[in-house]
């Protein structure tokens, strides 16, 4: 037996057919079928000031935008933000519930 690899014979080449798609271009002014929005908003306290970050990331007609802010602000405006966000989760509750008490 021969120690020697088979080599295969020559083949003739054939033209590969082009598989890629075509490229869509966004229409100018009209409404992009996706879009999405994310905010972050952070609020610490230190001492007698509030520190505030936030972040702001928008898709929309194909481009991607992103704002941050840092800021410091007085305390009193960190309290009534609090005081004001409690109430508002209150008056959720009281809605939900009074709708549950109506139930036989």
């Amino acid at each position: 037996m021969k120690q020697v690899p088979v080599k295969a014979g020559k083949r003739a080449l054939r033209k590969a057919e082009s598989t890629l798609p075509a490229v869509v271009e966004p229409v100018a002014g009209g409404a992009s079928f996706m879009s999405f929005r994310y905010s972050f908003t952070e609020i610490s306290t230190t001492g007698r000031t509030a520190k505030l970050r936030a972040k702001h990331t928008r898709y929309e007609d194909g481009r991607l935008t992103s704002e941050n802010f840092e800021g410091e602000l007085d305390r009193g405006v960190y309290e009534r933000a609090v005081r004001d966000a409690q109430q508002g989760l209150l008056d959720q509750w009281r809605l939900f519930l009074r709708s549950l008490s109506l139930l036989p």
